[in-house]
């Protein structure tokens, strides 16, 4: 029986309140509650557990240090850009580095042009702008410490009474700061990085050097004024950023100023004046800050019987908005938040284009936060030309292929050869031209962005591969991020699961985009590019790193399995086939256990098992990579913290990939959409009971909100944006429906809807 919604008749009207795990109103819950945000006794005491602010532009991070508050600045385009001289050379070549593989058997030639020099220069590389500093010995014990996700607030409490807020606001290049009920005056500090002299705290991190090594001369700090300091700092080349710091003591007790961080060649430089929130009162500026996250947190709320899982949510959408933000550069490693430990951050905070920079942006896509996710197709198509580039340069063919390992201008950096030069990087970047076209429904990005760059991305892979004895296509050497490590046989010289995935996702999506700009002859041509290409391949085991090659061992990387997730390209509504091919996979990964698994294996396979409808599953990755993963203010520290076996890592080194990868696990357990079909509630644990979501946004520009009450859907009420064909499947019949929209038109479901055939 072929239902269509269109018929559906409405019996009664149903409310759409959300079910809270916090004692709240319904109309609270909207937005974060306090028991979403952080709450300590005490101020931090590590840089890597701090109080994070910003707004994508800039970071701050509050903890304590040597007995004074702390809090470290940071700019996201501060970066040492300087050219990687090594790659100059003739020999810096897709072709050379085939010609060592294949014919001469001898990776050392490649070690001594790209990876050598990698661990010996320590730039390029992101670098922090400064610190300010309260000496608060005299305020004596913190009673409290509480950042605040509705409005992006950090206040501290001390048990005589002082009271200190800081806040980056919303939209600027600078932060605030007020205290109150001060029993004594109180001087802020302003603070250049350790670019001079050694380093000699005890955390160091892998892969990290001193400041020192970058070779710059210190800064000056100057007070042009009374209760006015200014630093400023020559970085390399034309690149150089300046602090400006002012306060004042308006009344007995009370001390409020703030800051800017401004920059000066970059892309991002722009004005380079005062922060405008400087130029008006302290409460002016919170309230235009807080009305920002107010209208941020309404876009999409969640509601969950787990609290840990509802509480984390909420924290990552904070960190992605303070993240990313529309005219800032995109999230790298660290994102806003560059260490402050005198040193360069881990793997010096660049772009890792093999899955952290792709999984930092997961989540924006149905979470209705497309102007955030948005600043990642942004960049992209910023550095395409930089792309095109590096293209001609080393692979010598024309079309696009992005460094995998990349710096703020999209340029090259290096480390081990078969990732930081792999082949189809492009690829895994066109789904998210891909997703924020599909989400959005934005014929405009379609025909300006998306398709002229996946179009290019395409055309390299045709350009860039050769034909094997039975005319499939195949790239001349491929690999597998990590696998192998760096050695001989991490490139293969059959085409991996990983690049043909990158691969064939380009063609699908370029002839699909084709197709919806009227293309039909483009379109044609994508598929036919496509059938040249062989399938995915696979044994026993499930999907393979490379023909007749299955994973061996644990790994922290699921790339031989991104053709299922996050591409759609397999998926289990394709038929029993498909299925068990898939869920092969999921075990084979499972059975060879974790040794060599960090915080993000967790949280993406949590993706998987809620694609294969596992919600119980999905929980437990979850559950583990929370505790054992990260660090009380929630950053992913990689390593098993616990050591409980979670993993053989215990280092701890921050990145943002895990985090973000977690809320879209939580997402596709409430809401999916990949495959053009609108399921609600595809992954929920057998044992959750009330469960809720407002606003969430599937493919084709709908947004979603629904109910999940004693254990059955209540009711969906969906938004069609833009219009068109809305193809659901509608758990009161089981069955997909589907029907045309108007734009801005309001469809509901309930349990007492009439259904017609």
């Amino acid at each position: 029986m072929k239902v269509d919604v269109k018929y559906i008749l409405f019996a009664a009207t149903l409310s759409m309140g959300l079910f809270t795990s916090c004692t709240s109103s319904e109309e609270e819950c909207k937005l974060p509650q306090s028991c979403h945000g952080l709450n300590m006794t005490e101020l931090p005491q590590r840089w890597d557990e701090a109080i994070p602010l910003g707004n994508g532009l800039t970071g701050g991070l509050l903890w304590q240090k040597d007995g004074k508050l702390r809090l470290a600045i940071d700019r996201a385009d501060l970066w040492d850009l300087r050219p990687v001289e090594a790659f100059k050379s003739p020999d810096h070549t897709y072709r050379f580095i085939c010609d060592q593989v294949i014919h001469k058997k001898d990776m050392r030639p490649v070690y001594a042009l790209i990876d050598d020099r990698t661990a010996n220069d320590p730039a390029p590389t992101k670098i922090p702008a400064g610190a300010l500093e309260f000496d608060i010995h005299k305020l004596g014990k913190v009673k409290e410490v509480a950042l605040d996700l509705a409005t992006a607030v950090c206040t501290i409490l001390w048990e005589n009474g002082v009271q200190a807020r800081f806040f980056i606001p919303a939209e600027g290049n600078g932060g605030r700061f007020r205290f109150v009920n001060l029993p004594d005056t109180l001087s802020p500090e302003l603070l250049a990085p350790l670019y001079q002299g050694r380093v000699t705290e005890s955390d160091h991190q892998p892969g990290v050097n001193d400041l020192a090594a970058l070779g710059y001369q210190s800064g000056t700090i100057t007070s042009p004024a009374p209760g006015r300091l200014l630093y400023r700092q020559q970085a390399w080349g034309d690149v150089s950023y300046e602090i400006g710091l002012q306060w004042e003591q308006p009344h007995t007790g009370v001390l409020e100023g703030g800051y800017y961080v401004t920059s000066k060649g970059t892309w991002y430089s722009g004005d380079t004046g005062r922060a405008d929130h400087l130029n008006i009162s302290f409460d002016e500026a919170l309230a235009s800050h807080q009305n920002w996250w107010e209208q941020y947190w309404k876009q999409s709320s969640v509601s969950l019987p787990d609290t840990l899982l509802e509480r984390q949510w909420y924290l990552e959408m904070y960190k992605f908005a303070a993240a990313s933000r529309k005219n800032a550069p995109p999230i790298c490693l660290q994102a806003v938040w560059t260490a402050d430990n005198g040193q360069t951050p881990p793997w010096r905070g660049d772009f890792h284009n093999d899955l952290n920079t792709q999984l930092s942006y997961w989540p924006g896509y149905s979470a209705n936060h497309l102007e955030e996710s948005g600043v990642f197709t942004d960049w992209l198509w910023k550095i395409k030309d930089n792309g095109e580039d590096f293209t001609r340069r080393f692979f010598k063919v024309s079309g696009l292929n992005v460094p995998c390992i990349a710096t703020l201008e999209g340029k090259a950096i290096g480390g081990w050869s078969p990732y930081s030069h792999q082949p189809t990087t492009s690829g895994w970047l066109a789904h998210h031209f891909y997703q924020q076209w599909k989400y959005g429904a934005d014929a405009e990005f379609l025909k300006n962005r998306a398709y002229p760059w996946v179009k290019e991305a395409a055309r390299y892979f045709e350009n860039v591969s050769v034909k094997d004895a039975d005319n499939k296509r195949k790239l001349p050497l491929s690999s597998s991020p990590e696998i192998n490590d760096n050695e001989l046989d991490a490139w293969f010289q059959q085409t991996t699961n990983y690049d043909l995935a990158n691969i064939r996702f380009t063609y699908t999506a370029a002839a699909e985009m084709a197709d919806a700009l009227g293309l039909k002859e483009e379109a044609a041509y994508w598929h036919r590019q496509l059938a040249e290409w062989p399938d995915f391949a696979s044994d026993s085991t499930g999907l393979t790193i490379a023909p007749g090659y299955p994973l061996t061992e644990s790994h922290r990387h699921l790339s031989h399995m991104l053709a299922f997730h996050p591409f759609g390209l397999l998926d289990v509504s394709q038929g029993k086939e498909a299925e068990e091919l898939i869920k092969r996979s999921i075990h084979h990964v499972e059975e060879l256990g974790n040794e060599f698994w960090i915080g993000y294996t967790y949280a993406w396979l949590a993706n998987m098992y809620a694609r294969v409808f596992n919600g119980d599953a999905a929980v437990r990755n979850l559950h583990i990579f929370i505790k054992a993963f990260c660090s009380p203010n929630s950053f992913h520290l990689n390593g098993d913290q616990l050591k409980k076996g979670y993993t053989s890592f215990t280092y701890r080194p921050f990145t943002l990939e895990g985090n973000f990868a977690c809320a879209s696990a939580i997402q596709e357990m409430l809401l999916q959409s990949h495959t053009g079909i609108i399921r609600v509630f595809p992954a929920i644990p057998e044992g959750w009971r009330e469960v809720g979501f407002n606003k969430m946004r599937a493919v084709g520009g709908f947004l979603v909100s629904a109910d999940y009450r004693n254990g059955r859907v209540q009711g969906i009420t969906i938004l069609s944006e833009k219009g068109g064909v809305l193809k659901i499947l509608n758990p009161f019949t089981n069955q997909i429906e589907e029907r045309s929209t108007k734009p801005g038109e309001i469809i509901k479901l309930t349990p007492m809807s009439l259904v017609r055939k």
